[in-house]
């Protein structure tokens, strides 16, 4: 039996330890993490680290791009099929064909030519135009819960690899005096903590014109797009890929939290998990609406990855496209 999906939220607490998957750049020798200023439930102020939903949009739309181009074979543009950062703005096929199109029209051909852009969003800027597909995905920040995050700078040196008996002799001259000539010292941070992840999907708008406030592709095809997007997100958190893998790749120890999903015009409830009862609030949310819409919502809560696995691949078999009605 399948059941038509509206929308779908997760919350959740990862435990990444040792990881540097997103920095602010750096001064000197010295990377610098990135930290943002966050408030807890009782108004405190705090300065934690935190991974931006940008780095974690990109890893999304990098796994559906593998999986549309590989396995499913979705529809994609010229500039998706590259992986180009401009996508759509890229396809220059598309920019000449929908050229003099309305809004609406343009919207709708996106659509159709590439999954890609109709589930990350773009802006079509080529042409002299500027027509928005809204995201169909939303991450929040992920951001470390206070007194449970820390960050460390560690020490590392670069050493020359061929050197002449004459630059051995002025190095050792160099140590002696206290310089580092012949190598390079640089401070590179690290992260381990607990942190809170939001993540959002408008699964019902897959397809979907905005615009004309119809649908653009089949039943069939919307739900082979919500299929590949829901395993690109299983992906996302089973790899966070970032900046400085090849070295810090992060130890996911734990993640667990609440999934919700929506059968109807009901937006699944989420809840930070920068709130130590967040997985409590959500259920009371979940039983008050019972009274509000009998049986649309669903809770799965999941104690670690493979139990997310489980519920996302009990979704990928029994989700169906949902279908917005406004004509």
């Amino acid at each position: 039996m399948t059941t038509p999906l509206y929308s779908l939220s997760i919350s959740a607490r990862a435990v990444l330890d040792m990881h540097s998957l997103n920095n602010e750049g750096g001064e000197g020798n010295q990377i610098q993490t990135r930290m943002v200023n966050i408030v807890d439930a009782a108004g405190r102020l705090w300065n934690v680290n935190a991974v931006s939903g940008d780095m974690f949009k990109h890893i999304q739309a990098e796994h559906f791009f593998r999986i549309a181009k590989e396995r499913v074979a979705l529809p994609l543009c010229a500039g998706c099929r590259e992986f180009n950062a401009n996508r759509i703005n890229a396809d220059a096929d598309f920019i000449t064909r929908t050229k003099g199109m309305s809004d609406a029209d343009t919207v709708d051909e996106l659509l159709r030519t590439c999954a890609l852009d109709d589930i990350a969003g773009i802006l079509i800027t080529e042409g002299g135009r500027s027509v928005p597909r809204k995201s169909v995905v939303e991450f929040g920040w992920v951001v470390g819960v206070p007194e449970h995050v820390q960050t460390d700078s560690y020490f590392h040196v670069k050493y020359a690899s061929e050197r002449s008996g004459e630059k051995r002799s002025e190095d050792r001259e160099a140590t002696t005096s206290g310089a580092n000539l012949g190598q390079a010292i640089f401070h590179r941070p690290a992260s381990s903590g607990v942190y809170a992840v939001v993540c959002h999907l408008e699964l019902a708008r897959i397809g979907f014109n905005d615009i004309s406030q119809k649908y653009a592709i089949s039943a069939d095809e919307r739900a082979q797009r919500t299929k590949a997007l829901l395993e690109s997100v299983l992906y996302t958190f089973m790899q966070p890929n970032g900046a400085m893998r090849s070295a810090q790749a992060p130890h996911l120890v734990d993640f667990s939290g609440v999934l919700s999903v929506s059968s109807g015009p009901t937006p699944a409830p989420t809840i930070s998990p920068l709130k130590e009862d967040y997985a409590r609030e959500i259920g009371n949310i979940q039983a008050r609406l019972e009274a509000v819409s009998p049986g649309v919502v669903r809770l799965y809560d999941f104690a670690s990855l493979g139990d997310f696995t489980g519920i996302v691949g009990d979704l990928l078999q029994t989700t169906a496209p949902y279908e917005l009605k406004y004509a």
